[in-house]
């Protein structure tokens, strides 16, 4: 194992997730962050079958630090319920990457 977790989350607009990954990766909660916009999602919400657009922001943090990391995304999030996934790295991967990402975060 690589001891990488990507937390998957998704936002509103391309500027808060800028403003939520600032913050995270701010408090090295996480070393990276990726910022994908144009996202499109259908999903139901209050019994209601939804769409829209929104921006993808993916975390790079080691697993000791998904509580915190979750804990400040939804504390800086705009939904009531935000999108937050843990998805554990499996084996391989840059080494010196993987080095260099967990030296970033607080331990």
């Amino acid at each position: 194992m690589t001891d990488i977790v990507l937390l998957y989350c998704t936002t509103s607009t391309v500027a808060e997730a800028e403003a939520i990954a600032r913050k995270v990766v701010g408090e090295r909660l996480a070393a990276c962050a990726n910022i994908i916009p144009g996202m499109r999602s259908v999903y139901w919400w209050q019994g209601k079958l939804e769409q829209g657009e929104e921006a993808v922001l993916i975390l790079k943090t080691g697993p000791d630090l998904v509580d915190a990391a979750t804990a400040a995304v939804k504390a800086a999030h705009s939904y009531s319920v935000p999108c937050v996934l843990s998805l554990p790295v499996g084996q391989g991967g840059n080494a010196e990457y993987i080095a260099w990402l967990l030296a970033e975060t607080k331990r």
